[in-house]
Order: structure tokens, then sequence, then C-alpha cells
């Protein structure tokens, strides 16, 4: 699959809103036949654009109602250190994101717990120990404005024309 046209863009937006769709109420938003659309689904599956379903939990209700960011300094960033850091992370669940950043720190990353003193006690006997860890900086959240896993496809859409200078 070379690029999407646009009911594979409608098949994706319908997926993003509403991943518990059945085949034949997707195939009925998305103007097509439960064949076709059935067919469309599973090579975007195969082309890497849908990447997986899940349930979307509400982290309040299971009791994590604090959200840290926290940015790691390492003491150096050679490629085998590097990669020993990552893999110790990806270990962590209470690690729900980790991007490797640009300007100051190393690693940019998103941590969920209880409360501020199970992170005082995660981040102490966990994220300080860490392999390769010169420091931590965190950041809590005050309140969520917005948070959503849905990505913008606009771009993706029929290219309108455009008047330049």
């Amino acid at each position: 699959m070379e690029s999407i046209d646009k009911f594979d863009l409608a098949i994706l937006q319908e997926l993003q809103a509403d991943g518990r769709l059945t085949n034949a109420e997707l195939a009925q938003r998305v103007g097509l036949s439960a064949a076709p659309c059935w067919r469309r689904v599973r090579a975007l599956e195969e082309a890497g654009y849908i990447k997986g379903y899940h349930a979307e939990i509400d982290r309040h209700k299971i009791g994590l109602g604090v959200l840290a960011f926290v940015r790691v300094d390492t003491e150096r960033t050679t490629g085998d250190l590097t990669r020993k850091l990552e893999d110790a992370i990806r270990k962590l669940p209470e690690v729900i994101a980790c991007h490797y950043i640009s300007g100051t720190g190393t690693f940019e990353l998103q941590v969920v717990a209880q409360d501020l003193d199970s992170f005082s006690r995660f981040a102490l006997q966990h994220l300080l120990n860490l392999p390769n860890v010169k420091d931590i900086h965190t950041s809590f959240s005050l309140g969520e404005v917005k948070a959503s896993h849905a990505l913008p496809l606009g771009h993706l859409g029929p290219k309108s024309g455009s008047s330049g200078p």
C-alpha cells in the first residue's frame, strides 16, 4: 500500500473515533460494501497505518491520580549506554510514554502514580537507579486540558488548490 485514498482516510477517521465499530457499521459509514471495507482495513493494518486496537482506561478511575513529566539527564549519551537506559525504561509500567528529546535533558518521561508519596518512592527506587542517569527533573500535571490519541488526518485528504504568490 503506497498511498491512501478517500476511503482509507475515512476508515482511519472512523476507527480513531470508535475502534469497536463492526465491519458492517464501518462500511456503511464510509460508503463501501462490507467485503471491500474489510480488505481495506486489513491492508491498512498490514501496511502499518493501523498499529492496533485498545481500550482507553480512565487513569483516575483506577486510582492513578498523579501524572508527572520527568526529564532525565544522563551521564553520557553513547549508543550502548543509551540502549541500556531505553531497555530499563521500557520495563517500567508506570512510565506510560518516553521520548528522546532535544535541548536540555536526554529523555522526557510521562509517569503515572497513585499519589505524590507513591511517585516519590518510585522516583527514588527506580528512576534514580536507572543505568546512566545523572539527574531527574519533575513537573506535575495540575489539570488536563486535552488528552487524545487521535491523530490529525487532514493533511492526508485531497489537496485544495492554492493561489500562491
